[in-house]
C-alpha cells in the first residue's frame, strides 16, 4: 500500500462512547502495521465520522484507493443492505476513486478461529 491508499474500519456505532474503545485499539494496531496506509474508523450511526464524511475528507487529502472493511461478525442487514447503498452513493459522488468493499470480518476463517481459541481458553 502507499500514501494514496486507505483502509476504513467500518463499525455500527453506539450511543455510549465507551463502546468504541476496542475499535479504536484495533484502528491503532492496524495503523501501526500499515504505516504507509491511512487507517481510520467510520461508523454507520450514532458516532462520527460517518462513512461519507470520512471518504470526503480522504479524497480531499488525495487518497485514491480505499478499502472498506466491515468490522461486523456477520453479513447481517447493515452489511447486506445499508453498506452497499452507501458504497454505491460514494462511487457516484467520487467516480475516480477506487473503492473496494471487503466481506464482514467475522466471515473470515482466521477471525472465527481466534474467537474459538479465546472461548476454548475459558473452559
Amino acid at each position: 500500500m502507499n500514501k494514496h491508499t486507505a483502509l476504513i474500519l467500518f463499525a455500527h456505532g453506539a450511543r455510549d462512547p465507551r463502546w468504541a474503545a476496542p475499535f479504536q485499539r484495533l484502528q491503532k494496531m492496524t495503523q501501526e502495521s500499515l504505516p504507509d496506509c491511512a487507517v481510520e474508523l467510520a461508523f454507520l450511526e450514532f458516532m462520527t465520522p460517518s462513512l461519507p464524511e470520512l471518504v470526503s475528507d480522504m479524497v480531499a487529502k488525495g487518497i485514491q484507493k480505499i478499502t472498506v472493511s466491515p468490522i461486523f461478525l456477520g453479513q447481517g442487514g447493515h452489511v447486506l443492505r445499508d453498506l452497499p447503498i452507501l458504497i454505491e452513493q460514494l462511487n457516484v459522488t467520487y467516480p475516480d476513486l477506487d473503492m473496494q468493499l471487503a466481506t464482514a470480518v467475522g466471515e473470515q476463517e482466521s477471525v472465527l478461529l481466534a474467537i474459538r481459541d479465546y472461548c476454548v481458553s475459558l473452559a
